[in-house]
This record gives C-alpha cells, structure tokens and sequence, in this order.
C-alpha cells in the first residue's frame, strides 16, 4: 500500500502509485489525481494511460503533468491551477514524491498564497525538504 503523505487539507503526496491505490485514493476523500511522473521513466512502473483509466472508474478526475528533473513555469502553473481548481483534496505523486511537492510549492510561492516558512514547514511535516527549492 502506498503512503499518501496529507501536505494540506487539499494537497497530498505519494511515492508512484498503484492502480490498486486509486480505489483507495477515492475512498479517502480525493477527488483529483496528479500524475507528475512521465510514461517509461523506469521498468514495470505503470502507464499514464493505466492509471488514468483506474482513476476515472474510481470516480476520480485525472491530470497527467508529467516533469522531467526540475519543473518549468508552465509546469507549476499546471499543478497551481489543477489544485486550485478541484472541487476537494488532490492526490499528486511521481517516483518518490520529491517533483509532486516541489511543483506544487513553487506555484503556491509564486502566486504568493503561501509563504517560503510554512511552505518549508510543510514538505518538511511530509517527509520532504523544501528549503534548498525555495531560496532564502
């Protein structure tokens, strides 16, 4: 079972998920599922395709954003909106987790709905450092 990682009430992030986890994702409350991870990135992970597939029988809404190293304004602009956008909490994951909290704090800093010292505490209080993304 895949550890999804509450960041805000309206965010969350996980390691790559399965497509087992998406029944779950949607029993917990989630009603959007970001898939920051692009297709082939390694052997055996499941596809775009697969998972958005088992999201929308799950009854969840699917956003294929996929990031390569680090995100490109329109990336986060992406995931800023999506988030922004769901109409309740959000399921964003990749390999570890690191791009999906990483693309979601650099919109939330960018449009300055959150400030750099909570935006720290909170990757931190989910099990991620944000301190070096986000400059001094």
């Amino acid at each position: 079972m895949t550890a999804f990682r509450p960041v805000t009430d309206s965010l969350s992030v996980s390691p790559q998920i399965t497509v087992d986890d998406l029944s779950r994702a949607a029993a917990e409350g989630f009603v959007l599922v970001i898939n920051n991870r692009p297709d082939d990135e390694e052997p055996g992970q499941p596809s775009s395709a697969q998972i958005e597939a088992a999201a929308k029988a799950a009854g969840l809404a699917y956003a294929h954003i996929p990031v390569r190293g680090g995100p490109t304004l329109d990336q986060v602009e992406a995931v800023r909106r999506a988030v922004e956008a769901a109409q309740g909490p959000v399921l964003a994951f990749c390999r570890s987790g690191t791009r999906s909290i990483v693309t979601w704090a650099l919109g939330q800093a960018a449009s300055g709905a959150s400030d750099r010292d909570t935006l720290v505490r909170q990757g931190a209080a989910a099990g991620y450092d944000l301190s070096g993304v986000l400059g001094a």
